[in-house]
């Protein structure tokens, strides 16, 4: 479990080097990450540089945080995150949600690469989540819970902001993009699924399907921040079409949805921002 001094440090030295206070943080999965490079004002930091900061091991996840501005807002992104299946436990996985918490963020924009399970789907949908299923059989949480970073038993009712979608749907709306909805199912990996996993998650009301997203989540809410997240079905899930599955088709198509995906982020923090004005008036 890392501690309350762990995150101070590694948030402070983060503060040290940026050059504002983001307010959104975004986590940007396999494939999307260069979406920060639309950051301006921007200070890149290895992750290997950051007190405490575990470092990704996995192709597309570059290991780098970067602050600044994106579509007027302060942001502070993630390129590349960490899995269960690196060998990392929860709370590490998680840790980077609460330096951002300690960085003074109050929305967080998840992002991933997803395996199509509703057949509806195509690879290159972009999917807003609109609740996941837990199937990693594990939770950030477990262990002691330190009262100061939230709640022993926190509601997960809704874990994925009711308003932050309305926003998404009205921004895919306004830019013309096909915007699907769904629930994502989190698995530990690093194996694809079965067939007959696929058949499962599809009875118990299963969309899109990875390895990621489901703790940095968990432990977001734990913190009080209000989260949107966004899936890239970048394949179609075993069983569905006649052809095996590949870590080089997830990252060839996240590479061919990366500009409407990034139309879709920059259109949400637009939107974000004019709810802003208009609460402010």
């Amino acid at each position: 479990m890392k501690t309350v001094m762990e995150i101070r440090e590694a948030g402070q030295f983060l503060l040290n080097r940026a050059p504002l206070r983001p307010e959104i943080g975004l986590i940007l999965g396999s494939g999307l990450g260069t979406l920060a490079d639309a950051i301006v004002e921007a200070v890149t930091v290895d992750y290997a540089d950051i007190p405490h900061f575990p470092v990704p091991t996995v192709a597309g996840h570059a290991g780098k945080w970067v602050i600044g501005r994106l579509a007027g807002r302060g942001v502070a992104a993630m390129k590349g995150r960490f899995h269960r299946y690196e060998g990392y436990d929860g709370a590490t996985i998680a840790f980077p949600v609460r330096v951002m918490k300690e960085l003074g963020i109050t929305t967080l924009l998840v992002t991933n690469a997803a395996g199509g399970v509703n057949p509806s789907f195509c690879p290159g949908d972009l999917m807003l989540i609109r609740d996941h299923l837990n199937l990693t059989f594990h939770n950030p949480l477990i262990g002691p819970n330190d009262d100061s970073l939230g709640a022993r038993f926190p509601d997960m009712s809704e874990a994925y902001s009711r308003r932050l979608g309305r926003i998404a749907v009205r921004a895919a709306d306004a830019l013309g993009i096909a915007l699907r909805e769904g629930v994502y199912a989190a698995m530990i990996g690093p194996s694809y699924e079965t067939p007959a996993e696929i058949r499962m998650l599809r009875k118990l009301g299963a969309d899109a399907v990875g390895m990621s997203t489901v703790p940095e989540v968990i432990v977001a809410r734990h913190a009080g921040l209000e989260v949107l997240g966004i899936s890239c079905i970048t394949n179609m899930a075993a069983g569905i079409l006649d052809q095996p599955l590949s870590h080089a088709e997830v990252m060839e198509t996240g590479e061919r949805v990366q500009q409407t995906f990034r139309k879709l982020i920059l259109g949400i923090l637009e939107e974000l921002g004019k709810e802003g004005k208009a609460d402010g008036e």
